[in-house]
């Protein structure tokens, strides 16, 4: 990546919308821009999982002054995230359509994992490199994330579903804040929260640092009424806490440095807070100022590179995992790509979908370790649920049917294949797979592959047929497969 290359990262939090604008300097990121809005897109999620239009439009809204000032940025510069209120609301589909729209760029809806692994990203990379390992707790407006890690490296990450503003909503109602509500609030979260403690247990990690949302607005509040800055104390939390019991109400209190916007979650984040300092026995929690949004720009400048783009690791490490024949995996996968340029335009973003039809193809037998009979719907089934690194969950999703539409009945992909792109993928795909069916390269010289109005075309030299009847035959069954599609597969073979 070139010095001085301009990247941008959009947090689409449960709370509040981020955008960070900065510049690319020698593998450090310089800030050159930051917006926040205060969207409350996870108040708007009723007990049903669904966003309310006001909530959606506040968000539209935000997304569109977002939108113009990223007027210019190359969809490579550009890393958009969603996170616990898109994961659980059922009418996400309709929030992304416009979203995404108006945005300008497209918006990864992304797991607990891949969230709390992109906020270590962001908090180590702005920390004082130490070899210490450190404990990274980050409490979001619908989740907390919570991780253990080495220098830039997390060794443990979990992401729990609590934060402040589904903890204000359930246990401190119309912003009132009572010692029982209190009490109640911190015993639902030590129910969650419990297992952290034998997933991070004190004896491995020397510092623990707040990341973002709650952590830092109380650091905020803190240090302008007279306490250290940049760390949470026990003392300092029992003070703000006695503050707001005797306000009563959360629109009673007055204090220095307490934000509009943060006003209406504060009580939730403060029983989370002291649900961690009890569960950890923490004395100081330190301020991090490097979040998500960080982490998203970090990410960015990894991909710019096959060798340090997590995704291509996760997907080494899948195969691993589930013991794939690797120069089976890395034959169909280079067949594969090599017939997706034949028939891709001159999009710039096909690079993008080679390389993700690339790691379906290497990932398309992970399914046999569980059992060879529908092995597909095994490894759609594995990549939908497996916690992938580096992965949103529409891309997971879209490598999952891939692999499920691999080979069989096209039907039971035929949504997807309303999509050209798709279209061209899968009939790689399926293509790659039959024609090194004997787990030895095939002759592809003599093979080409072209595409015009939503119809393909496979053709051979003379005398291929004859030498590969095998293959020959599984072509003329694939084409009849494709008739039952509104796609044409015609064979000139020889």
């Amino acid at each position: 990546m070139d010095n001085g290359t301009l990247l941008a990262a959009v947090d689409l939090g449960s709370n509040s919308f981020r955008l960070e604008v900065g510049r690319y300097d020698s593998g450090h990121v310089a800030r050159v821009d930051y917006i926040k809005e205060p969207v409350r897109l996870g108040a708007g999620l009723d007990e049903y999982k669904n966003l309310s239009l006001a909530a959606m439009e506040r968000g539209w809204e935000c997304l569109a002054r977002f939108g113009e000032r990223l007027q210019g940025f190359k969809k490579t510069q550009v890393r958009a995230v969603a996170t616990q209120t898109l994961r659980e609301a059922r009418n996400r589909d309709d929030f992304m359509r416009k979203a995404q729209a108006v945005l300008g760029f497209a918006i990864d809806v992304i797991s607990g994992h891949e969230e709390a692994r992109l906020i270590y990203q962001g908090a180590s990379h702005l920390l004082p490199q130490s070899d210490e390992r450190r404990l990274v707790i980050d409490i979001g407006g619908r989740s907390t994330e919570i991780i253990l890690g080495l220098g830039y490296e997390p060794l443990r990450l979990e992401s729990y579903r609590l934060g402040s503003v589904s903890w204000t909503q359930r246990y401190f109602s119309r912003g009132q804040f009572t010692t029982p509500m209190l009490r109640t609030a911190v015993i639902a979260a030590k129910a969650v929260l419990d297992e952290a403690l034998d997933t991070f247990p004190a004896a491995e990690w020397k510092l623990a640092y707040g990341s973002s949302g709650s952590a830092g607005a109380v650091c905020e509040i803190l240090a302008l009424n007279g306490f250290e800055p940049d760390v949470i104390t026990r003392p300092g939390l029992d003070w703000l806490t006695e503050r707001l019991l005797r306000a009563g109400n959360v629109s009673d209190l007055r204090l220095e440095g307490l934000r509009d916007d943060r006003r209406p979650v504060l009580c939730g984040g403060l029983s989370v807070l002291h649900t961690l300092f009890e569960l950890f026995d923490l004395q100081v929690l330190h301020r991090s100022y490097g979040a998500l949004r960080q982490g998203a720009l970090f990410d960015l400048i990894d991909r710019e590179s096959d060798q340090t783009d997590i995704r291509e690791r996760t997907v080494r490490w899948l195969g691993a995992r589930y013991a794939v024949d690797q120069a089976q995996a890395e034959r169909v996968a280079a067949l594969a790509v090599r017939l997706f340029a034949q028939v891709a335009d001159e999009d710039p973003l096909n690079g993008r979908y080679s390389r993700k039809l690339d790691w379906a193809a290497r990932l398309h037998e992970i399914g046999t370790h569980i059992s060879h009979e529908q092995s597909y719907r095994h490894g759609a089934y594995i990549l939908d649920h497996v916690d992938a690194p580096g992965f949103s969950l529409p891309e997971l999703h879209r490598m999952s049917r891939l692999v499920l539409g691999q080979r069989g009945k096209l039907r039971k992909i035929e949504p997807e294949l309303q999509e050209e792109l798709f279209a061209k993928q899968l009939l790689c795909l399926r293509l790659a797979v039959l024609l090194c069916h004997a787990r030895k390269d095939p002759d592809t010289a003599a093979l080409r592959l072209g595409y015009k109005a939503n119809r393909f075309k496979f053709s051979s030299v003379p005398g291929w047929s004859k030498r590969y009847p095998q293959s020959a035959w599984l072509l003329e069954e694939e084409a009849l497969a494709w008739q039952k599609t509104h796609w044409a597969l015609d064979l000139d073979l020889r």
